[in-house]
């Protein structure tokens, strides 16, 4: 037997799609490590916890981990319901997690801090695909592995506010007036927007799931103002179809977005990037400069910086990486997701062969696999997942048989907001057929903060585009 062949499959990243590469690891009787940065599994998850997934639970749940799960006699919730991310991580991902086929090779607090070839660093060629893999922990443990699955994401790197892609001038240093994106504003955060100015950066609909919470916010606390900046020059992208969109949740956010801003409950700034940022006097001044080169100063309390994430390939840096220059993927993947050219049920199906890097045996999957693409759906890396791992096992044709079925029109998140009266997207609208009108399958920026009724498409309902990313 071939020595590697007796050392784990480590899987970096206890999300829906650490775990179900773990289910997936079982079935096929390899052995495997998951090693988990936070102190429970999905502890990403857990911290947008009081927003809802965009997607019902049929598609939520993978089918390995599925298969699991029902032989423990583990109760489905109801598959047409959406789950909130507390609800995904207690009711399947907890679960599925202390499940005693994947419980005892589940490890929390577990932070890798760099992995390589044991004995070679990125120069030596010879014997390297014979060679394990040397995971490195933060305490300085060291696992030696036979192939390396990273599905950790990008939720802990998200993208800068500076436009050019660098931090603005004085963004370090404002980091205390700052806010991830999906704060939760009308819960356990509302203390820190009740009766203070907040602007939100970003066109995506991160962005306006924070946007229409401060304005319900603002409805019941006085002094609440909100600000919105976008580096386009309309919003119209944002706002979606309304209510001919095939989607009904995002064109019952876009709607609603519209209606305050038009009322001015909500103010717009377009053709803005940031400057700089300066603190004074428990506030910060944000220095915007506009299309037409003019700037113009913003005092507020707040900035929630909804302008979406990035990977971080800092820990694979001694392996040999092939990522497209722009997006950050794999350059056979990248011009698959390139938002650009799709929306997120536009992806064609994609595995094993798509997320190859030359380092034989080392696969990035998940929202860490779509670089900088917002475009990334669950049900995609769960199919990933399953590819990578039956070409592990060694039955190519499982691996290459990839099926993917997603709704054309899909995007990523909503937030209906019944408060209400009266520019980053995953890329240009489809031409799709009419379809039943339903919600999307990701949680790559797709949630939302209420449940929704799913009805049926009227004939006349046609596809549009796909909205993903913050």
């Amino acid at each position: 037997m071939n020595p590697m062949d007796a050392l784990p499959v480590v899987v970096i990243g206890a999300g829906p799609v650490g775990l179900a590469a773990a289910a997936h690891l079982h079935e096929r009787n390899l052995p495997f490590t998951v090693l988990e940065a936070g102190a429970t599994p999905a502890s990403a998850v857990r911290q947008w916890g009081h927003v809802r997934v965009f997607s019902p639970w049929r598609y939520d749940i993978d089918p390995a981990a599925r298969r699991l799960l029902d032989d423990a006699g583990w109760v489905a919730p109801d598959p047409e319901a959406l789950p909130t991310g507390t609800e995904l991580a207690t009711r399947y991902l907890q679960p599925l997690a202390e499940l005693p086929q994947l419980k005892p090779h589940l490890r929390c607090g577990a932070r890798v801090e760099a992995i390589s070839r044991l004995g070679l660093d990125r120069l030596r060629s010879a014997g390297r695909e014979s060679t394990p893999f040397l995971v490195r922990l933060a305490d300085g443990e060291e696992i030696l592995a036979r192939a390396v699955i990273d599905a950790s994401g990008t939720w802990r790197t998200p993208n800068v506010l500076g436009a050019s892609g660098l931090p603005a001038r004085g963004e370090t240093a404002a980091a205390a007036y700052l806010e991830h994106a999906l704060p939760d504003v009308l819960g356990a955060d509302r203390d820190r927007f009740a009766g203070r100015h907040t602007l939100v950066v970003g066109a995506g609909h991160s962005a306006a799931n924070t946007l229409l919470s401060l304005a319900e916010l603002a409805a019941d606390e006085p002094g609440t103002q909100v600000t919105w900046a976008i580096r386009g020059t309309s919003p119209t992208r944002t706002y979606g179809g309304g209510d001919a969109d095939a989607l009904p949740a995002r064109g019952a956010l876009g709607s609603r977005l519209r209606a305050h801003v038009d009322a001015g409950r909500i103010r717009l700034l377009t053709g803005f990037s940031v400057y700089a940022l300066t603190p004074a006097d428990g506030r910060v001044t944000v220095v915007v400069r506009h299309a037409n080169h003019g700037e113009e100063a913003v005092s507020v309390d707040r900035v929630v910086a909804a302008t979406g994430f990035r990977p971080d390939h800092s820990v694979a840096a001694e392996l040999r990486l092939d990522l497209d220059p722009v997006m950050g993927a794999t350059r056979a993947l990248a011009p698959l997701i390139d938002p650009n050219e799709h929306s997120c049920g536009t992806v064609p199906p994609h595995g094993v062969d798509e997320l190859a890097h030359p380092e034989v045996g080392y696969y990035a999957v998940g929202m860490k696999s779509y670089g900088r693409a917002p475009t990334f759906l669950m049900a995609t890396g769960y199919e990933q997942v399953r590819s990578v791992v039956a070409a592990l096992a060694g039955d190519w044709e499982a691996a290459r048989d990839v099926q993917l079925d997603l709704p054309e029109t899909g995007v990523c998140n909503s937030n209906p907001d019944d408060s209400a009266t009266g520019d980053n997207c995953c890329g240009p609208a489809p031409t799709a057929e009419p379809v039943g009108r339903g919600l999307a399958t990701g949680i790559g920026g797709g949630l939302l903060s209420a449940p929704l009724e799913l009805v049926a498409a009227d004939a006349s309902t046609g596809g549009a585009g796909g909205c993903c990313g913050a």
